[in-house]
């Protein structure tokens, strides 16, 4: 009696998934794809900082380097407690071992800056002071989840005016939404492990950043909407 309870429930269960698919399929309906997109600038931006003895060939230690560094970005106007951060400390002990020299530490933080202009003024005032070995390391917009919503909302109004449009030259009605599938929603960014562009003013007295440039950031929104024709 299991078995055959089991087996009838399977038969209601197949055929309700099959009257409800074919009811779908029976009905007219129009389907339309529709995709939006939009470029945001970065306001999160990673900066690799090295801070290495071998730069200044031992005579400095990563400590005067580091207190240098963090007067240099206070005066900037860093809060060097948020946006600073250590990554890795090390130092060439293997070197010193095979070869008897002496040992070089280094450092390596991570700094986020908010705009271009901080980042230009960062780079210059880090090199004022010999620490050049500083790089891109990404960039990101904070509102990219609330975008991403926004531009799905945009997208399937795209895809109803479209349908609306389509539906016009044959006399008929846009129903309501039968299937609504987000495609895709992707950020392209390619800023990545990539130097940052900077313009130098050689007129004035002291070298100051005039222009920095970030790729923007493009984010997009493909969705596919199935309406019914009335």
């Amino acid at each position: 009696m299991a078995i055959r309870f089991l087996i009838a429930l399977l038969l209601i269960t197949s055929l309700t998934t099959y009257g409800q698919s074919k009811n779908f399929i029976d009905q007219p309906y129009l389907e339309t794809t529709a995709r939006v997109d939009t470029l945001v600038i970065p306001d999160r931006i990673y900066l690799s900082i090295l801070i290495t003895e071998a730069d200044t060939k031992g005579k400095t230690s990563v400590e005067k380097l580091e207190n240098k560094m963090a007067d240099k970005l206070k005066t900037i106007g860093i809060d060097i407690e948020k946006q600073l951060t250590l990554n890795d400390l090390g130092s060439n002990f293997k070197k010193y071992f095979l070869r008897k020299v002496d040992v070089q530490k280094d450092k390596e933080y991570t700094l986020l800056v908010h705009d271009a202009l901080t980042a230009g003024k960062v780079l210059m005032g880090l090199e004022s002071i010999g620490i050049s070995n500083v790089n891109l390391i990404k960039t990101e917009y904070s509102g990219l989840e609330k975008l991403k919503i926004d531009l799905r909302q945009k997208a399937v109004r795209a895809a109803k005016i479209q349908a609306e449009a389509m539906v016009i030259p044959l006399d008929q009605k846009l129903g309501h939404a039968l299937f609504i599938s987000d495609l895709n929603t992707g950020v392209q960014n390619r800023m990545t492990d990539r130097m940052v562009r900077v313009q130098m003013s050689k007129e004035a007295d002291k070298d100051q950043p005039i222009e920095i440039e970030f790729e923007k950031i493009k984010i997009e929104s493909t969705v596919n909407v199935k309406f019914a024709i009335q």
